[in-house]
């Protein structure tokens, strides 16, 4: 019998917070039985779009549901509204089938944020987008908010962070209850070449490190980036930013935090990581990110753990 997916839609919800793990679970084949739920019969999204024939929230969910609160385009108004309100009231309600782990909670993005709101967070492991998570460690201290997660599951809880990581938390749910194959099949029909687990950081190091404005350590930057494998010293960094390599190091630390080794390193984890999820070997991955050995990429993957967990 396939397995009930209940979205709980409100007004203002992020279209791929909806769409990207709907879709994914809709190519599962028949595993699956799509149905969406909310205060109202319709809603306008993120995108401007209408989405109708919204069912009424149900008394109960029947067990072994499935139940997924997408974020919405701002939590902080949308969240603020009649209809936010009663969904949170109806969250409650399912409060202990969820604690009876007769039913899974996923929540995407911001839709942590009102589950937090609503209780169902209270000692449980999660996440959301790194931009909500300082507000949702306030309207929830009981919860232990991870930062910098891609998703987090706590039993039958599953919380992601923002938009296309709700894909990420939909392949890694059909993996785990339809298979490996239908999970990777899934992924090829969604051209998702690079499944990411909940312990990837939400932001990569091509991305974390690039929010600067300064041309000299972009230059540097999109260097080791080109060639992330080659052994790049401080000196032929500096000469391609075309400023000294005291200067460099110093623009690093100053607008980075991290010094150029410390970026150069995490390129290289982060390209091991990509290699690693496409089947190759830790020794094979490790020699084509420029590491010598694997055991060298699994000292700079703790430390670079250790940083995220600081």
């Amino acid at each position: 019998m396939p397995q009930t997916v209940w979205f709980l839609t409100l007004p203002g919800v992020m279209a791929l917070d909806l769409t990207g793990p709907a879709e994914s679970l809709a190519l599962a084949g028949d595993h699956f039985t799509l149905r969406y739920i909310g205060p109202q019969p319709s809603v306008v999204c993120s995108t401007g779009m209408t989405i109708g024939n919204i069912e009424p929230l149900p008394d109960t969910l029947p067990p072994e549901s499935l139940l997924v609160v997408p974020g919405v385009y701002d939590s902080r108004i949308c969240y603020d509204t009649p209809q936010a309100e009663q969904a949170r009231k109806w969250l409650q309600t399912q409060q202990a089938v969820i604690q009876a782990q007769n039913l899974m909670l996923i929540c995407v993005c911001s839709g942590a944020l009102l589950a937090a709101q609503a209780g169902l967070l209270n000692g449980v492991q999660c996440t959301t987008h790194h931009d909500v998570s300082d507000r949702m460690k306030a309207a929830a201290p009981q919860a232990r908010v991870k930062d910098n997660r891609v998703f987090v599951e706590d039993g039958n809880i599953w919380t992601s962070a923002g938009i296309t990581a709700g894909i990420d938390l939909a392949l890694h749910l059909i993996n785990r209850l339809c298979g490996a194959q239908r999970a990777l099949a899934v992924a090829r029909e969604m051209v998702v070449w690079f499944r990411r687990s909940g312990d990837d950081p939400q932001l990569s190091p091509w991305l974390r490190y690039r929010n600067h404005l300064h041309p000299a350590i972009h230059r540097a930057q999109d260097a080791m980036i080109a060639h992330p494998e080659h052994a790049w010293t401080l000196a032929e960094l500096a000469a391609r930013a075309h400023v000294s390599s005291r200067h460099l190091a110093r623009l690093f630390r100053q607008h980075l935090g991290i010094s150029v080794r410390e970026y150069h390193e995490q390129l290289r984890v982060g390209i091991a990581r990509q290699r690693q999820q496409q089947g190759e070997a830790a020794e094979k991955a490790a020699l084509a990110a420029g590491f010598s050995s694997a055991r060298q990429l699994r000292r700079a993957r703790q430390r670079w753990n250790d940083q995220l967990t600081r």
